[in-house]
């Protein structure tokens, strides 16, 4: 079982020619409104794969949050704790850039904001049984911190995007830390480690280590993958693909490489794997309208 504590939001994504510069006004060619927020797409990802995936989040008393649970509800994921709280339900305006698929986004974290330690603590008879507990920096670092303590057993993933203050302790129970270059670079700031210095990637993935993280898997974007144990790191390269829309790529990579961990595979298994379903991502509009599911094919990558 895997067991996603994050954010539920409706995105609301423009199609542009390309993205504004700053003080211009653009024209969209189009207007769409999906179920997205990093937690939730992650859930999502990962139970479209066969997972069984539980979710504790909030969304809000207005017209977004039927919108912003139809994925997970379609997916299959467990909503019995995903709490109704008085106002907006997270917002996410996503606008994307129709020659490259490159995305700028604007979050509103509406009822996400009421994903506390409270919230999270009553749901610890949940939390203490699960196999995989998978967090996010879009909800409260009070959150996550509450997360870890209330699943000891379970292994941790922490996908730290964005990048938000929290405890060393819950850091280095990360079994993976899953960050891209320029989040690496502040996490070991957080963890009080100099980053300016280190000239690759495999220098940052070197120095989480260092810093006491186990584990750390470090997205590129189209260039795939790096990822490391504690000793050697590892290149996972992505397959070449014709990309749409970027949105949600990496939350489709996380919920991937849970459902692989979640069957008991290596790390790098699973890292190949996700690779491959993210790069299938960017082939597709929206962040989960774009994941896969029973029947597609994804594109060969590295094995």
């Amino acid at each position: 079982m895997i067991t996603v504590v994050g954010s539920i939001n409706a995105d609301v994504v423009l199609d542009v020619s390309r993205l504004p510069l700053p003080g211009e006004t653009l024209i969209a060619d189009s207007i769409d409104v999906h179920p997205g927020g990093k937690g939730a797409n992650q859930a999502v990802a990962a139970a479209r794969l066969g997972a069984a995936v539980a979710f504790i989040g909030a969304v809000g008393t207005d017209a977004y949050a039927a919108t912003a649970v139809a994925g997970l509800r379609e997916a299959g994921v467990d909503i019995d704790r995903v709490a109704v709280v008085p106002g907006p339900t997270g917002q996410a305006y996503v606008t994307v850039d129709g020659r490259t698929g490159e995305n700028s986004i604007v979050v509103v974290s509406g009822a996400n904001g009421h994903v506390n330690e409270a919230l999270v603590r009553s749901h610890e008879d949940l939390l203490g049984r699960t196999d995989i507990v998978v967090l996010q920096g879009e909800i409260s670092a009070e959150a996550i911190a509450a997360a870890a303590a209330s699943s000891r057993t379970a292994r941790l993933v922490l996908n730290l995007a964005p990048v938000i203050p929290l405890g060393h302790e819950v850091i280095r129970r990360a079994d993976p830390l899953v960050v891209n270059e320029h989040e690496g670079r502040l996490v070991l700031n957080l963890l009080g480690r100099g980053a300016d210095e280190l000239g690759t990637e495999e220098d940052i993935v070197g120095a989480l280590h260092a810093a006491g993280v186990p584990a750390v898997v470090m997205t590129l974007g189209a260039a795939g993958a790096i990822f490391s144990e504690g000793g050697p790191v590892f290149r996972a390269p992505a397959p070449a693909v014709s990309a749409v829309d970027t949105t949600g790529a990496g939350d489709a990579f996380v919920g991937a490489l849970c459902a692989r961990l979640s069957d008991g595979a290596p790390l790098g298994e699973a890292v190949r794997f996700a690779v491959r379903v993210g790069s299938f991502a960017v082939t597709r509009r929206g962040a989960q309208p774009s994941y896969p599911g029973p029947g597609d094919v994804l594109p060969e990558g590295a094995r």
